[in-house]
């Protein structure tokens, strides 16, 4: 396992004519989310997948994250397609922001074409006819790159891995996966086409790394059917169930479950609605239950209601959140009833989210998650299916994917383990040559975060987001102060704190801190005192001393500056004069 120096070479030369297959992750490499990767062959290019992730504490009052995919954008005509490997929000949600910047054709199965033109539709995006449909083994062509798809058993329908031929050997490009004996919906990982694939030449295997820490297997949906119906037969008043929307298996079996334990079932949620709805168009979910109107259930008894709602990652605006801080319009909860949390936690949501179990809590509802029962299941393979995957595939290449640097670093370790060649622990924006020779890392190329403000895409690191943090971590004060034509103070300085210091203590400082900027200012020279800058860096740096903070302390400090001519100084003195 290594990591190879990168070189000087220009991004633009590399496959320009030449024969050299490439790989670039653009998101997904060194972090869980926001998957988007490129292959290229002969100066043509394929993407797979163009996901989305969810913000941290760094990005306040932020929503969704996006890659940045200016190296795709200047393909151009080189991009020949897109190819989605199923409809997680992950792997499909950057779509409706981003694919209109790309514009190229679309390959995916019945399930994820069916997720993906209702949430185009919703943002107005016009596919027209750019979506191809495909079924598992069914072969189909994206510039000079060979593709098929094997299906694989994932928290989600038709999830699929892509196998690409190249003329130096096959690539397997896993996706999101799991060995599930059971899964409930749809059928089981195609272990007998993934056995064949190894009896082929298989160059490299780019493979899902999210729970290789974890010895094992993650376990079966229908073992989380059992142990859901059970659960629910003892719990008594309402019920609000939660758990990733697109988890079509698992809302099956919330279905199934708050059914059998006697209770009609309501959906609270637009994007499970929107997800039930393409299950159902493309054959899934036949045989469930009628559902009930949420306008129908708060009229029924307590012990009979089952909500099945969106929200639990703890999204502000998801139905789940609304219903916990009393603004949803139709459904309300009641000391006695049971929230129970089917999902894992997302890493970086931690605190989002248990701040959503406490408000719970304190308004007298149970909580349950998979720490308290057995109600969920990983649809990502442990360090076991993993190694089960590469006896059948038998790659000569690894390069771990869909993983934090910890994943990926294990994740090589097992490779080598398995008897694999060379196995290459990269990070996103890195260039690897898979073929021919040795695989390497031959460059770089421009990666990042964008993320959506009003209609615009702006940089995760941009000056708005760094004065966001500091509002809340470290507050703001905000000094107002008046100059004659030479410089002189004329008032004693306005100062306005917020979330700096309790507001008793700020009050008792403001006196001395209007003192000390006036002062401070005065003894600047004539030249500096003109100065509006010079001025307002003084007023700063005065009030940051006055302060006497913790040096990690930095509160935002806002200057205004006004200066009164000598003109509009008479003027005033008139005016006063006169009244």
């Amino acid at each position: 396992m290594s990591r190879h120096v990168k070189t000087s070479a220009k991004v633009a030369a590399w496959g320009e004519g030449g024969d050299e297959l490439l790989f670039v992750p653009l998101g997904g490499v060194g972090e869980i989310g926001m998957n988007v990767y490129l292959y290229g062959m002969s100066g043509r290019w394929m993407m797979v997948d163009l996901g989305l992730t969810f913000p941290d504490e760094r990005l306040p009052g932020v929503e969704i994250v996006l890659p940045d995919i200016g190296f795709a954008e200047g393909l151009g005509d080189d991009l020949e397609g897109l190819v989605l490997t199923h409809a997680h929000e992950d792997h499909l949600g950057a779509m409706p922001h981003l694919w209109p910047r790309l514009k190229c054709p679309i390959w995916c199965t019945p399930f994820t074409a069916a997720v993906l033109r209702r949430k185009l539709a919703e943002e107005g995006v016009d596919v027209r006819n750019l979506i191809h449909v495909v079924g598992d083994g069914e072969s189909f062509k994206v510039g000079p790159f060979e593709c098929r798809f094997i299906h694989v058993t994932h928290s989600i329908p038709e999830a699929a891995a892509l196998v690409i031929d190249t003329p130096y050997g096959k690539i397997f490009h896993s996706g999101d996966w799991k060995l599930d004996p059971m899964p409930m919906v749809g059928p089981k990982t195609d272990a007998q086409a993934l056995a064949k694939l190894g009896s082929e030449k298989v160059l490299a295997m780019l493979c899902d790394s999210t729970n290789i820490l974890a010895p094992g297997t993650s376990g079966s949906e229908a073992e989380v059917r059992d142990s859901l119906i059970a659960l629910m037969k003892t719990l008594p008043n309402r019920i609000v169930f939660t758990t990733f929307a697109s988890n079509i298996a698992r809302l099956e079996t919330a279905i199934i479950a708050g059914h059998r334990a006697g209770r009609e079932v309501c959906v609270v949620g637009r994007s499970m609605r929107r997800m039930l709805e393409a299950a159902k168009e493309v054959g899934y979910l036949k045989d469930l239950p009628p559902l009930v109107d949420e306008r129908d259930a708060g009229s029924l008894p307590r012990n009979k209601v089952f909500y099945l709602t969106t929200g639990s990652q703890g999204e502000s605006r998801a139905a789940l959140s609304r219903i916990a801080t009393g603004q949803h319009p139709r459904v309300r909860l009641e000391p006695g009833d049971t929230a129970i949390f089917s999902s894992k936690i997302i890493p970086g949501n931690e605190r989002v989210l248990y701040n959503l179990h406490n408000m719970l809590v304190t308004a007298g509802v149970e909580v349950i998650t998979e720490e308290d029962h057995f109600i969920h299941v990983s649809g990502h393979p442990c360090r076991d299916e993993v190694e089960q995957m590469y006896k059948w595939v038998r790659p000569r290449i690894a390069v771990p994917i869909h993983g934090e640097a910890r994943h990926l670093a294990a994740h090589g370790r097992l490779a080598l383990k398995m008897g694999v060649e060379q196995a290459l622990v990269i990070r996103n924006g890195d260039m690897v040559q898979l073929a021919p020779g040795p695989a390497a890392v031959v460059d770089e190329v421009p990666v990042g975060r964008r993320v959506k403000e009003s209609m615009e895409l702006v940089d995760a690191e941009d000056e708005l987001f760094r004065q966001r943090r500091r509002l809340s971590s470290h507050g703001t004060i905000f000094v107002s102060i008046v100059l004659d034509g030479f410089g002189s103070v004329l008032t004693a300085p306005l100062l306005t704190g917020l979330g700096v210091v309790d507001a008793d203590r700020f009050e008792r400082l403001r006196p001395r801190l209007g003192e000390s900027i006036t002062r401070a200012v005065e003894q600047l020279d004539d030249r500096l005192v003109m100065d509006d800058g010079r001025v307002a860096d003084t007023v700063r740096a005065t009030v940051r001393q006055g302060l006497d903070l913790a040096r990690e302390r930095r509160p935002l400090i806002e200057v205004q500056l006004t200066r009164l001519t000598q003109d509009v100084l008479d003027q005033l003195e008139e005016e006063t004069a006169v009244r």
